[in-house]
């Protein structure tokens, strides 16, 4: 009775829950018969304190419910392994994933830095070059916890608030595909050894495109390793804030004492550093501190190092100090994996078709795809209908329309024109010139990847070339990407500005 009992409540919970948290939280319990006492009674048992917490506040109430609907008579939330017979706790893959290996952590001295800086103390540093770094050398690890340091589950997730991560934002949520393969890769690098791999490690791509979850990925993943080590996700309006807070306070002792202290600092959006002059000097120094103590530091950009206007080419050239990689607008096979994904997580049924209009008529980024997901989602639930295809056009064509009215051919060739400094009159023309065949080509590639006209109307469009002509251009730009930086580079930039 007990069993079928906690099979039905995993049963319900699974229809009620996302996919992600329930394959991370409810699928790493199990339960067991109690005996004794009237009625039917049954222990759940928490493969660790971690999940024992998170579930005793976010789940538990549900549990209690079902459990007492369908015959339960009592039901009580344990630490431990099923035994007696009983079989013990196998958490899915998803799971294993998600959470930490250890049933504990330890309360470290560092610990406090994931506290809010403290306003205290005057004094500032000096602003003088620091010493030349020294050779990398594989950095120490923290000692095993004593008995008696054992922190609290309570503590636990403390730690884990101060981190300021997103749970929801992990590498087994994050689609991959040839646009961040390269990027992901770097990132679970980075987790795996943090501080003595890529260090730092550089993300940039265009806005929306996944830079945020994947620091986010990465501190997770660092978190659930080792739950000990000190976090802290931070945006770069964020860590200028805290600059001008202890510029006000007097308290840049304070301010240096917090930041120097951090085992992984990720800072997101880092341009928003532009002609902030001490903010600049403060992460400078903040750099050079951690990476000499071999503490790992991950940025993300909107675009590479070099190219961010009214940053101190010291801090540039830090940043080529480690590794860096760039996130590329995903293709239409990824696009569509995308839609999928983020369907799944959000537990409704997305047919192929929806998938495939929503991922070739949306191709800027992953916020994109998701916003027109959610319309789609809302305009079902709304209606009490189905999401079909034919839904799905209904619910979206006020956004296909102005998408597709924006990015026309001819604004491309325009742009690409202008780009080049170039006319757009070659566009159309039979030369052959490099000066003017690499720009058209490149005007090609970008109405193919963003447009949904077919290779005649796009040849068409260019002087009335064969769609031959077309895929040639589209797969001369592929494959020139992967070898001339600076072309990559100009694509890269032709699709921030038309994407605007």
């Amino acid at each position: 009775m007990s069993h079928e009992a906690w099979t039905a409540c995993c049963e319900r919970l699974r229809a009620s829950l996302p996919a992600q948290q329930f394959n991370t939280w409810i699928r790493a319990l199990s339960a067991e018969p109690e005996e004794g006492g009237e009625g039917v009674r049954l222990r759940v048992l928490a493969p660790n304190r971690f999940i024992l917490q998170w579930v005793r506040e976010r789940y538990w109430p549900k549990i209690a419910e079902h459990l007492a609907e369908l015959g339960i008579a009592q039901a009580e939330l344990q630490l431990g392994a099923a035994t007696k017979g009983g079989t013990p706790p196998r958490p899915s893959r998803a799971a294993s994933a998600e959470v930490p290996s250890s049933t504990d952590a330890t309360e470290t001295p560092a610990a406090a830095a994931q506290e809010s800086p403290p306003a205290a103390s005057p004094a500032e540093e000096s602003s003088t070059e620091p010493k030349p770094r020294p050779g990398r050398s594989a950095p120490k690890r923290r000692p095993l916890p004593l008995a008696e340091d054992v922190a609290p589950s309570s503590t636990l997730e403390a730690l884990y608030e101060r981190t300021r991560l997103n749970p929801a934002a992990t590498f087994d949520t994050l689609v991959t595909g040839r646009a961040n393969d390269l990027a992901r890769a770097a990132a679970m690098q980075v987790a795996h050894n943090p501080g003595a791999s890529y260090n730092p490690l550089f993300v940039y791509g265009g806005v929306g495109l996944g830079k945020t979850h994947l620091i986010h990925a990465i501190g997770n993943a660092i978190f659930r390793t080792d739950p000990r080590v000190v976090i802290r996700y931070v945006h770069a309006e964020d860590y200028y804030a805290d600059v001008v807070r202890a510029y006000q306070q007097k308290s840049f002792d304070a301010f240096k004492r917090y930041y120097r202290s951090l085992d992984v600092l990720l800072i997101d959006d880092i341009q928003f550093f532009q002609n902030k002059a001490r903010t600049q000097e403060e992460f400078f120094h903040a750099f050079n501190a951690l990476t000499e103590a071999h503490k790992q530091i991950v940025i993300t950009c909107d675009t590479y190092p070099k190219d961010i206007q009214g940053l101190e080419d010291r801090l540039i050239s830090r940043f080529d100090w480690g590794l860096t990689v760039q996130i590329e607008p995903p293709e239409l096979e990824m696009r569509v994996a995308i839609v999928q994904k983020k369907a799944q997580l959000l537990g409704v049924q997305v047919g192929d078709d929806v998938a495939f209009l929503i991922a070739k008529n949306l191709r800027s980024n992953v916020r994109e795809l998701e916003g027109a997901l959610n319309k789609v989602v809302a305009f079902a639930n709304f209606h009490s209908q189905p999401i079909t295809l034919e839904l799905a056009k209904e619910a979206l064509k006020d956004i296909l329309h102005a998408y597709n009215r924006q990015l026309s051919v001819e604004h491309i060739q325009k742009t690409v024109a202008d780009y080049y400094k170039t006319k757009v009159a070659d566009m159309h023309s039979k030369k052959r010139t490099r000066a003017v065949a690499r720009p058209r080509q490149v005007a090609m590639w970008l109405a193919k990847e963003l447009t949904p006209l077919s290779l005649p109307a796009i040849g068409e469009a260019f002087g009335g070339r064969d769609h031959t002509t077309v895929l040639h251009a589209y797969r001369t730009i592929n494959e020139l990407r992967l070898t001339d930086p600076q072309l990559n580079h100009d694509v890269h930039v032709l699709l921030q500005v038309l994407r605007g």
